[in-house]
């Protein structure tokens, strides 16, 4: 998708950080699974007071979790998410490329990827649907 004529940026496509799932690390993981079945997405960003982007909860990370701790799931359920988190998880910024992120989360083989401004501070999420279906609008409109 790298040879696609495009000055589209994540911005032109990512969902603001109002409107997908943040949480702080103290919240519990009964709660992160709520807000992934509310929000429809299998990601939450975990955030500090100030708005930087701590980690990320995933799907995947439930799965994992279930597999691999022995806990009860009502023990398990209390948990705070901070201990559970993917702490140097991949980002984008606003101004990047989409191609170049789309390019990314196909590498890295992930759904979402949080973009962050030059503070850490997260002002968003792009979604992989979302930005594949505006790079094949685009792709159709130059052929």
């Amino acid at each position: 998708m790298s040879t696609l004529k495009t000055d589209l940026t994540v911005a032109n496509v990512m969902l603001p950080a109002h409107e997908i799932p943040v949480a702080p690390t103290s919240t519990i993981l009964k709660e992160i699974l709520d807000m992934m079945g509310r929000y429809r997405l299998g990601i939450v960003c975990i955030t500090n007071q100030a708005g930087k982007l701590e980690g990320v909860f995933t799907d995947g990370d439930v799965r994992r979790l279930l597999l691999k701790d022995q806990k009860p799931f009502a023990a398990l359920f209390n948990d705070d998410i901070g201990v559970h988190i993917t702490k140097n998880c991949t980002t984008t910024t606003a101004d990047a490329p989409l191609t170049v992120a789309v390019d990314v989360m196909g590498s890295k083989r992930i759904w979402d990827l949080p973009v962050v401004g030059q503070d850490g501070v997260l002002v968003g999420l792009l979604h992989l649907h979302p930005a594949v279906s505006t790079l094949l609008d685009l792709r159709k409109r130059q052929e």
